[in-house]
């Protein structure tokens, strides 16, 4: 459990704690690391310093000190050679940092240009909320508009590159959502946005005809209880991007078996709550859906 000072935003933590600590409190504001050690004479001058101008902001932002001698594992993974070393966290990531003890003037400042610097990340992740605000009005083109405004401003801001590509998805272009994906970089590649994306992208990869589709659907039609005749009528849904009529019927499956075919319908039915994204009205009434099955 961590330790939190009561009336002040400064707190302990621990490497089991850091990324809720530290790492996802971020989003909400930007959070010092403060690596020190009781031995260590330099943290004992500028640790006070910390928590004086960290409490004047007035929860702006977050000190949260990890003592290294109990808790080695992070400060190793962040290459902490030496102590005092603080870092600023924003938005899940390090943003900034130094080492050794600062009068209370560079601690000042350099707080100062962490806050300075979230009025960026503020307007983006506002549009970022009005673009997909768009989306689910159905304003496709609007929302790209926006999406490609915030990429002019961060190149690399994987929520807008996977919004950005949904929107070429949502249009039927999937070659150029794939080339908008290509942007993230390579280590933000298995970020769930754009894995969301490339998962819509496979589901409707072999788009079938419409005589295909119509056979798939008399098929169904002519034999309610055939669940691998559901299950392609299924598949073909999802390659038009019905995919809430294709969850109907997977939905179906499952509520006459759960584990039809070794879970198949299941994995299915996980894909496109995938393909839609956490926030995606299909997810949402899918899982309900679905869990009202599992734990009737």
């Amino acid at each position: 459990m961590t330790d939190i000072t009561a009336g002040t935003h400064v707190q302990d933590a621990t490497d089991q704690t850091f990324m809720t600590d530290v790492v996802e409190a971020s989003n909400t504001q930007p959070v010092l690391v403060d690596f020190w050690a009781p031995w260590c004479g330099p943290c004992k001058s500028l640790t006070p310093v910390l928590e004086k101008v960290v409490n004047s902001e007035g929860g702006k932002v977050k000190l949260v000190k990890i003592n290294i001698d109990e808790n080695p594992g992070v400060a190793g993974q962040m290459g902490v050679r030496s102590i005092p070393a603080v870092f600023a966290f924003d938005k899940g990531r390090p943003v900034n940092g130094f080492q050794g003890a600062l009068p209370e003037s560079q601690v000042r400042q350099f707080i100062s240009s962490i806050l300075g610097g979230t009025d960026t990340a503020k307007q983006l992740s506002e549009a970022l909320e009005q673009a997909e605000a768009a989306v689910h009005a159905g304003d496709i083109g609007g929302a790209a508009q926006i999406y490609g405004a915030i990429l002019e401003a961060d190149p690399v801001h994987i929520g807008a590159i996977a919004g950005l590509a949904r929107c070429y998805l949502a249009n039927g272009d999937a070659e150029r959502a794939t080339q908008v994906l290509d942007m993230a970089p390579e280590d933000k590649q298995s970020d769930p946005a754009i894995k969301s994306v490339r998962t819509a992208l496979d589901l409707m990869a072999d788009a079938p005809l419409d005589d295909e589709l119509a056979s798939a659907r008399a098929a169904v039609e002519a034999n309610p209880d055939d669940h691998a005749a559901r299950f392609t009528f299924a598949e073909n849904l999802i390659g038009q991007g019905k995919s809430r009529e294709a969850m109907d019927h997977l939905l179906i499956i499952l509520s006459d078996d759960l584990n039809w075919d070794e879970g198949k319908a299941k994995a299915k039915l996980l894909e496109i709550f995938e393909a839609a994204g956490p926030k995606d009205p299909i997810t949402v009434e899918g899982r309900r859906r679905l869990g009202s099955l599992m734990f009737a």
